[in-house]
Protein backbone atom coordinates (compact mmCIF):
# COMPACT_ATOMS: atom_id res chain seq x y z
CA UNK A 1 0.00 0.00 0.00
CA UNK A 2 1.16 3.35 -0.92
CA UNK A 3 -1.37 6.03 -0.58
CA UNK A 4 -1.51 9.38 -1.58
CA UNK A 5 -3.11 12.56 -0.43
CA UNK A 6 -2.78 16.21 -1.77
CA UNK A 7 -0.14 16.54 1.26
CA UNK A 8 0.83 13.29 2.52
CA UNK A 9 2.21 9.55 1.20
CA UNK A 10 1.84 6.76 3.54
CA UNK A 11 4.72 3.91 2.39
CA UNK A 12 6.13 0.68 3.27
CA UNK A 13 9.45 1.10 5.13
CA UNK A 14 12.68 0.22 3.60
CA UNK A 15 16.03 -0.90 4.54
CA UNK A 16 17.16 2.80 2.72
CA UNK A 17 14.79 4.67 5.87
CA UNK A 18 16.21 2.64 8.76
CA UNK A 19 18.56 5.72 9.26
CA UNK A 20 16.34 8.54 9.01
CA UNK A 21 13.73 6.39 11.36
CA UNK A 22 16.58 5.77 14.14
CA UNK A 23 18.09 8.97 13.89
CA UNK A 24 14.43 10.45 14.79
CA UNK A 25 13.27 7.39 17.31
CA UNK A 26 16.71 6.92 19.35
CA UNK A 27 19.43 9.51 18.10
CA UNK A 28 18.87 11.56 21.01
CA UNK A 29 17.98 10.74 24.54
CA UNK A 30 14.84 12.52 25.08
CA UNK A 31 13.55 13.44 21.35
CA UNK A 32 11.13 16.17 21.74
CA UNK A 33 8.18 13.73 20.14
CA UNK A 34 8.28 11.56 23.03
CA UNK A 35 6.81 14.43 24.98
CA UNK A 36 3.49 13.59 23.25
CA UNK A 37 3.78 9.66 22.57
CA UNK A 38 3.11 7.98 26.08
CA UNK A 39 6.46 10.27 27.52
CA UNK A 40 5.37 8.44 30.97
CA UNK A 41 6.93 5.01 29.58
CA UNK A 42 10.53 4.60 29.64
CA UNK A 43 12.67 5.65 26.24
CA UNK A 44 15.34 3.13 25.89
CA UNK A 45 18.30 3.75 23.40
CA UNK A 46 18.72 0.96 20.60
CA UNK A 47 21.80 0.40 19.10
CA UNK A 48 21.58 1.25 15.19
CA UNK A 49 22.73 -2.47 14.28
CA UNK A 50 20.05 -3.78 16.81
CA UNK A 51 17.58 -1.35 15.23
CA UNK A 52 18.29 -2.70 11.80
CA UNK A 53 18.75 -6.25 12.39
CA UNK A 54 15.11 -6.35 14.33
CA UNK A 55 13.69 -5.06 10.93
CA UNK A 56 15.83 -7.02 8.95
CA UNK A 57 14.40 -10.14 11.02
CA UNK A 58 11.02 -9.22 10.92
CA UNK A 59 10.29 -7.08 7.87
CA UNK A 60 7.04 -8.81 6.88
CA UNK A 61 5.56 -8.11 10.12
CA UNK A 62 6.50 -4.34 9.83
CA UNK A 63 5.19 -4.04 6.26
CA UNK A 64 2.19 -5.40 7.35
CA UNK A 65 1.70 -3.07 10.71
CA UNK A 66 3.65 -0.05 9.80
CA UNK A 67 3.87 2.87 7.36
CA UNK A 68 6.47 5.92 6.68
CA UNK A 69 4.51 9.31 6.86
CA UNK A 70 6.21 11.28 4.01
CA UNK A 71 5.58 14.95 2.75
CA UNK A 72 7.31 16.45 -0.26
CA UNK A 73 9.87 13.36 0.03
CA UNK A 74 10.77 13.68 3.80
CA UNK A 75 10.04 11.32 6.32
CA UNK A 76 8.49 13.07 9.34
CA UNK A 77 6.52 10.11 10.86
CA UNK A 78 5.22 6.69 11.28
CA UNK A 79 1.70 5.09 11.12
CA UNK A 80 1.23 1.78 13.12
CA UNK A 81 -0.97 -0.71 14.85
CA UNK A 82 -1.44 -3.33 17.18
CA UNK A 83 -4.17 -5.90 18.14
CA UNK A 84 -5.08 -5.24 21.57
CA UNK A 85 -6.32 -8.68 21.53
CA UNK A 86 -6.40 -10.76 17.52
CA UNK A 87 -8.99 -13.15 18.14
CA UNK A 88 -11.59 -10.71 18.81
CA UNK A 89 -10.15 -8.55 16.02
CA UNK A 90 -9.96 -5.52 18.53
CA UNK A 91 -7.28 -2.98 16.56
CA UNK A 92 -5.71 -0.52 18.10
CA UNK A 93 -4.31 2.23 15.52
CA UNK A 94 -1.22 4.76 16.59
CA UNK A 95 0.67 7.70 14.48
CA UNK A 96 3.88 9.59 15.48
CA UNK A 97 5.45 13.10 13.87
CA UNK A 98 8.83 12.70 14.62
CA UNK A 99 9.70 16.13 13.18
CA UNK A 100 8.36 18.89 15.06
CA UNK A 101 8.33 20.98 11.98
CA UNK A 102 5.34 19.44 10.80
CA UNK A 103 3.16 19.79 14.36
CA UNK A 104 0.15 21.58 13.94
CA UNK A 105 -0.30 21.50 9.93
CA UNK A 106 -2.96 19.01 9.55
CA UNK A 107 -0.39 16.63 8.58
CA UNK A 108 -0.76 14.16 11.28
CA UNK A 109 -4.87 14.24 10.40
CA UNK A 110 -4.22 13.20 6.95
CA UNK A 111 -2.23 10.37 8.11
CA UNK A 112 -4.59 9.07 10.25
CA UNK A 113 -7.59 9.26 7.43
CA UNK A 114 -5.45 6.86 5.03
CA UNK A 115 -4.24 4.74 7.65
CA UNK A 116 -8.17 3.99 9.10
CA UNK A 117 -8.94 3.85 5.44
CA UNK A 118 -6.41 1.51 5.06
CA UNK A 119 -7.12 -1.26 7.73
CA UNK A 120 -10.78 -0.96 6.97
CA UNK A 121 -10.13 -2.34 3.60
CA UNK A 122 -7.24 -4.79 4.43
CA UNK A 123 -8.29 -6.24 7.55
CA UNK A 124 -11.72 -7.76 8.82
CA UNK A 125 -12.60 -5.79 11.59
CA UNK A 126 -15.39 -3.65 12.94
CA UNK A 127 -13.71 -0.84 14.85
CA UNK A 128 -10.57 1.34 14.47
CA UNK A 129 -9.18 2.60 17.43
CA UNK A 130 -6.00 4.49 19.41
CA UNK A 131 -5.19 5.05 23.17
CA UNK A 132 -3.71 8.16 24.38
CA UNK A 133 -3.40 10.30 27.05
CA UNK A 134 -4.94 13.78 27.96
CA UNK A 135 -2.33 15.55 27.55
CA UNK A 136 -2.09 14.53 24.05
CA UNK A 137 -4.39 16.93 22.49
CA UNK A 138 -3.06 17.42 19.09
CA UNK A 139 -3.72 13.24 18.76
CA UNK A 140 -7.14 14.00 20.60
CA UNK A 141 -7.83 16.52 17.83
CA UNK A 142 -6.62 14.60 15.17
CA UNK A 143 -8.80 11.25 15.95
CA UNK A 144 -12.22 13.04 16.06
CA UNK A 145 -11.19 15.00 12.75
CA UNK A 146 -11.40 11.75 11.37
CA UNK A 147 -14.39 10.86 12.66
CA UNK A 148 -13.45 8.96 16.16
CA UNK A 149 -15.33 9.58 19.24
CA UNK A 150 -14.69 9.84 22.92
CA UNK A 151 -15.41 5.82 23.69
CA UNK A 152 -13.41 5.59 27.51
CA UNK A 153 -11.53 7.46 29.68
CA UNK A 154 -9.79 6.48 32.71
CA UNK A 155 -9.04 8.86 35.07
CA UNK A 156 -5.51 10.38 36.60
CA UNK A 157 -4.34 6.74 35.55
CA UNK A 158 -1.20 8.65 34.04
CA UNK A 159 1.35 10.53 35.81
CA UNK A 160 3.86 12.48 34.33
CA UNK A 161 6.02 15.03 35.71
CA UNK A 162 3.98 15.27 38.89
CA UNK A 163 0.46 15.64 37.13
CA UNK A 164 -1.90 13.32 36.83
CA UNK A 165 -3.60 12.73 33.27
CA UNK A 166 -6.33 10.60 31.99
CA UNK A 167 -6.15 7.54 29.64
CA UNK A 168 -8.18 8.29 26.79
CA UNK A 169 -9.79 5.67 24.22
CA UNK A 170 -11.28 6.71 20.93
CA UNK A 171 -12.79 5.02 18.12
CA UNK A 172 -14.66 4.69 15.06
CA UNK A 173 -16.58 1.93 13.70
CA UNK A 174 -16.85 0.20 10.10
CA UNK A 175 -20.41 1.55 9.71
CA UNK A 176 -19.47 5.18 10.98
CA UNK A 177 -16.52 5.37 8.93
CA UNK A 178 -18.38 4.35 5.50
CA UNK A 179 -20.76 7.10 6.35
CA UNK A 180 -18.42 9.75 6.58
CA UNK A 181 -16.56 7.98 3.36
CA UNK A 182 -18.00 6.89 -0.23
CA UNK A 183 -16.05 4.30 -1.48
Amino acid sequence: MNSTSSRVTLRKIEEKDLETLWNYIYKEESPQWKQWDAPYFEHKPVPFEDYKSKFLKNTDQYNDRQRIIEVEGNIIGTVSFYWEYEPTRWLEAGIVIYDPAYWNGGYGTEALSQWVDHLFETKEIGRVGITTWSGNERMMKAAEKVGMKLEGRMRKCRYYNGVYYDSIRMGIIREEWDQLHTR
